[in-house]
């Protein structure tokens, strides 16, 4: 490991601090361990907030290791033989930095971050993000010098039961607004955090590109389904283009078979496969019956009995299947009244309620 010194006499050797070594030796360690490093500003996060934050991510295999810029700049020179694709975070490096190591994709780290992000209470100069709101209710203040401090401030508050009150729903910033120090200590008193921190990548590199934050900020839903939209298209197109893939040669399949069946059907040709003959059998059955059903109705003594006795039976048989349908749309036309007329009862009886209270 190599740190820049002050020049010393010839031969004279820098003395490096133990605790810098092994922070550095940690740091190349954890730079080989994770496929994706990157960089992120934690400028203005309070210890308490950067907690929680480290505690998300360690959900998601996630760290971020803060530590001197000069250290982390070593370690990230240390390994660029390893890992060369690393090299263009050294231009990353500068200011409240650190690294964030993980190896979930870029994208999906992008919206974690964001998911991860914290409350965090309002200082003097802070722009309302949103309306700042004071709930309607009781505070945990005794009657005291806080009741015209909330006054002062535009919050509604009166003594209830020994508490300080407030009375009903109050903006107290509009959404923009700067945040004055009064307005402040107010929020930070109620215990409201209207602000929101969290870690912001500044660059990360993922199976050996470069990433800034602004390359990350993506709708993932809306890509999820244009790639489903464009898999369904290219499915289509393989289909209907007869496209002989391995993901469609079953349907492929599937579709040349029930082409052939309905040629084989439509054109009446006797092929061996079963569900053809039966089909032509069945097709050339009913034809028969049908006609023999016109013959009736102008000459029932033109045909044999046998014949007669069929005709008969499909008329009958057609009557009961019409009759069944007509009794089945009689019993929905009765149970539809049933249910108006329940409503309409219900309508009532709530009416008579709301007259005799």
């Amino acid at each position: 490991m190599t740190v820049e010194t002050e020049t010393g006499p010839a031969g004279y050797e820098p003395k490096v601090a133990e605790w810098k070594r092994r922070e550095v030796e940690e740091l190349k360690e954890l730079l080989k361990e994770y496929e994706n490093v990157g960089l992120v500003d934690i400028e203005g996060i309070p210890a308490p907030q950067m907690q929680e934050i480290r505690a998300k991510l360690r959900e998601h295999d996630t760290i971020i290791r803060v530590s001197r810029n000069t250290l982390m700049r070593i370690a990230l020179e240390e390994v660029i033989d390893e890992r060369p694709e690393l090299e263009p975070l050294l231009d990353y490096i500068e200011g409240p930095v650190g690294f964030i190591l993980t190896d979930v994709d870029p994208f999906r780290l992008y919206k974690i971050l964001e998911e991860s992000k914290a409350s965090a209470p309002a200082k003097p100069g802070d722009v309302a993000p949103e309306d700042i709101i004071v709930p309607e209710g009781p505070t945990p203040f005794e009657p005291g010098p806080i009741l015209s401090e909330l006054q002062e401030a535009g919050i509604p508050a009166q003594i209830q039961d020994g508490k300080v009150v407030v009375t009903q729903d109050t903006v107290i910033v509009e959404e923009g607004e700067v945040i004055d120090e009064k307005t402040a200590e107010i929020l930070k008193k109620l215990e409201i955090e209207p602000m929101e921190v969290g870690v912001e990548i500044v660059a990360i590199v993922a199976e050996g590109t470069l990433f800034e934050a602004e390359d990350l900020h993506l709708d993932v839903e809306e890509y999820e389904e244009m790639v489903k939209e464009a898999a369904s298209h290219a499915f289509n197109l393989a289909v209907n283009a007869g496209i002989p893939v391995a993901d469609i040669a079953d349907v492929l399949v599937t579709k040349a078979h029930f082409e052939a069946f309905n040629l084989a059907v439509n054109a009446c040709v006797p092929v061996a496969e079963e569900t053809v003959a039966e089909t032509l059998l069945a097709k050339a059955h009913g034809e028969a019956l049908s006609l023999a059903s016109a013959i009736a109705e102008v000459d029932e003594e033109a045909l044999d009995e046998e014949t007669l006795e069929l005709v008969r039976g499909a008329a009958a048989a057609a009557k009961a299947a019409e009759e069944e349908k007509k009794e089945e749309e009689e019993a929905e036309e009765e149970e539809e009244e049933e249910e108006e007329e329940k409503e309409e009862e219900e309508e009532a009886a709530a009416g008579l309620g709301a007259l005799f209270g």
